[in-house]
């Protein structure tokens, strides 16, 4: 891909947000809505520059320049909330990916499980946040359970379908080459599912995201989410905007991340091409 072509294409993927920047930032100028409800983009910019700005001047006896830019409010409140993220679906998916392997590849371990799998399925992880609260108190063991819960089952669902859809032909192409159980559950069944267990993984980060805020709402006293809700009980909306920014940019960088992860695992894998 030339400079010019990518040039073309990061215009494109900014033209929309760009659009959508400007034409709030003129309602709000205008005076339509009240900026209490609806800070200008200005606003929030100058608020989250405010939240990411250190909290005292620079002392070089308290430490490095460096610890001192990562002083702030924000990048507290982030690390935080990524640290939730991590271990919650760091257990989420230690826990799922095994299940999900032995489901997609023993008839009778899907039979025993799915039933009670499709019964807590459709229970969001927010319903069980009073039993959170009463099975671990408050702080970050709760937070903990209720984002492995959130990712637990998209990476659970995925991995059983990629095991359950592999082509029958290259069994019986492994098989007929002589492949023991094990030759053909680690190099034919593990490989082929990878596609569906990656988009699991991907999808289940983005739950992880949604209950991290929740759960920092309710049962911490740190995070972003705790911070947003902050800002509500003083009605500082652009500061609400600028941690639910922060929220998406964090989220965009794991997303590219896993993209190109993706992309790298994946590379024998023909998809959508041009």
């Amino acid at each position: 891909m030339t400079l010019r072509s990518q040039a073309i294409r990061l215009a494109r993927q900014l033209l929309v947000p760009a659009i959508v920047i400007a034409a709030w930032e003129g309602i709000s100028r205008a005076g339509w809505v009240s900026p209490i409800v609806l800070p200008a983009p200005s606003q929030v910019l100058l608020r989250w520059i405010d939240y990411a700005r250190p909290l005292a001047p620079y002392d070089p006896a308290e430490g490095s320049r460096l610890a001192w830019i990562f002083s702030g409010e924000l990048p507290h409140d982030a690390l935080a909330s990524l640290i939730r993220v991590a271990g919650g679906f760091a257990l989420g998916a230690v826990l799922a990916l095994p299940l999900g392997l032995l489901m997609g590849a023993k008839p009778m371990v899907y039979e025993l499980m799915n039933p009670l799998v499709q019964i807590l399925r459709p229970i969001p992880p927010i319903a069980y946040i009073p039993l959170a609260i009463l099975w671990f108190g408050l702080g970050n063991p709760p937070a903990f359970f209720l984002i492995s819960l959130g990712a637990f089952f998209p990476i659970l669902m995925n991995t059983i379908a990629g095991v359950r859809n592999v082509d029958a032909i290259y069994l019986r192409a492994a098989k007929n080459l002589g492949a023991s159980e094990w030759t053909l559950f680690w190099r034919i069944m593990i490989p082929a599912a990878m596609p569906y267990i990656l988009a699991g993984v991907r999808i289940g980060i983005g739950v992880a995201f949604i209950v991290v805020i929740v759960a920092e709402m309710i049962a911490v006293n740190s995070g972003l989410g705790y911070r947003i809700l902050e800002a509500r009980e003083y009605f500082w909306s652009d500061k609400v905007i600028a941690g639910m920014i922060s929220i998406g940019l964090a989220g965009l960088g794991i997303d590219f991340f896993m993209n190109r992860l993706n992309g790298w695992l994946l590379r024998w894998h023909r998809g959508m091409e041009g």
